[in-house]
């Protein structure tokens, strides 16, 4: 059997419309500061976005810890985090969990919530046929990307202990539709100018044009995808390895990321450009400057080999446009196989921005699991003994 190696391992649960969205997250250490201001934060961030739909209008995420912390601090036992769903109240009927009474009002409410019409490029075909389902609600409401949710709350705790080692991520949409600009070199710097801007870019003018490429979108019944990086600095040489396939970090992020929702695409440093580059410039020559190890470039993108090499982790990745749109598509219905229009649901034009948030934290999952793996440790005062040890046995080669 294969089997991952993960320290921290997390289960989310809940459907789009159901009652509430729970993560259950194992392995990690007590003695870490847990702020449920800091996760609702990062849940916010996640709902911010030019382009979002009405869902966001309705939905205002807070998370309830129910276990494995207390008075602010992780106790080292597994944590429960859920995450209410404001909107079930208009779903109690179509979304219950139990069996509800088959009045008639109740029988046509639950008909009209049903779903036979695929939508190309979402999980409803495949889903259906794979579990064996008539109704496609049975699908789209597990395959929403609302349940990304759950991971950015896991992401902000695995953010929690990365902060106590100074390590820090960011992320940056450096295009949307056919809209481009370049990440700047010292992105943490705009830090501030990101998170206040809500398709996460830069400029001005970049957000104008990025702005009017999402509205034309919209008012043509259409959606758009884009691109966006993912930067973490201060990370120690070492991190995963190359020994195993399995324990590769670059492999590792690069499936935490692919698994999003609407993700296509996902390089490192470089990334597919290496496909044109002589080696001599492709590979970050090494130097030394007061005992320092440095490099000049970034084209590894902080890992060669599977293995963290102490420079920035940059993380590449493209969106597709979301498969649910006004300007519908040629599909069926998936139990007569009558050839139809793809079903439409209230959706966003344009999610590029919230994305990248939610490939922030699941690159910090990525990054805490590893470094807990390192440095591992029952508690927060452990692993940091350990953390100063293996850097004064660094800095001393």
């Amino acid at each position: 059997m294969i089997r991952m190696n993960m320290t921290i391992r997390f289960l989310t649960s809940g459907e789009s419309h159901g009652k509430a969205l729970n993560a259950i997250i194992e392995g990690i250490p007590a003695n870490i500061t847990i702020d449920t201001n800091f996760i609702n934060k990062e849940l916010q961030r996640r709902q911010i976005g030019y382009g979002r739909g009405g869902r966001m209008l309705i939905e205002k995420d807070t998370v309830n810890i129910l276990s494995g912390v207390r008075h602010g601090k992780s106790l080292g036992s597994p944590i429960c985090l859920e995450i209410t769903n404001k909107d079930y109240e208009n779903w109690v009927i179509a979304m219950n969990t139990d069996v509800v009474k088959q009045t008639q009002e109740n029988i046509d409410l639950i008909n009209s919530k049903k779903i036979t019409n695929v939508r190309p490029g979402h999980a409803d075909f495949a889903g259906a046929i794979k579990y064996n389902h008539s109704d496609i609600r049975n699908i789209l409401e597990r395959s929403s990307a609302r349940e990304t949710t759950t991971r950015v709350a896991t992401g902000a705790i695995a953010k929690s202990i990365l902060k106590e080692f100074n390590i820090e991520g960011i992320s940056f949409v450096n295009q949307i539709g056919s809209i481009k600009t370049n990440t700047p070199k010292n992105i943490f710097d705009y830090k501030e100018e990101i998170e206040n801007n809500d398709l996460r870019t830069l400029t001005n003018s970049i957000y104008e044009a990025m702005k009017n490429e999402i509205d034309k979108a919209k008012e043509d019944g259409d959606t758009l995808g884009g691109a966006f990086e993912v930067i973490f600095k201060n990370i120690p040489i070492g991190l995963g390895s190359h020994v195993h396939w399995d324990r590769k970090i670059d492999g590792l992020i690069a499936q935490a990321v692919m698994s999003i929702p609407a993700v296509k695409s996902v390089e490192i440093g470089l990334g597919k450009e290496v496909a044109e580059t002589l080696g001599s410039n492709t590979h970050d020559e090494i130097y030394v400057e007061e005992g320092k190890y440095i490099r000049k470039t970034n084209n590894a993108g902080g890992i060669e080999s599977g293995i963290t090499n102490g420079e920035d982790i940059i993380v590449k990745v493209a969106m597709k446009a979301i498969p649910t749109m006004k300007k519908t598509l040629n599909s069926i219905q998936i139990d007569t196989k009558e050839q139809v229009q793809a079903h439409f649901e209230r959706s966003d034009t344009c999610a590029v921005a919230a994305c990248a948030v939610v490939a922030e934290n699941m690159v910090a999952i990525v990054l805490a699991n590893a470094f807990l793996e390192k440095f591992s440790g029952d508690s927060l005062e452990e692993i940091k003994t350990n953390y100063k040890n293996y850097q004064k046995r660094v800095s001393e080669r």
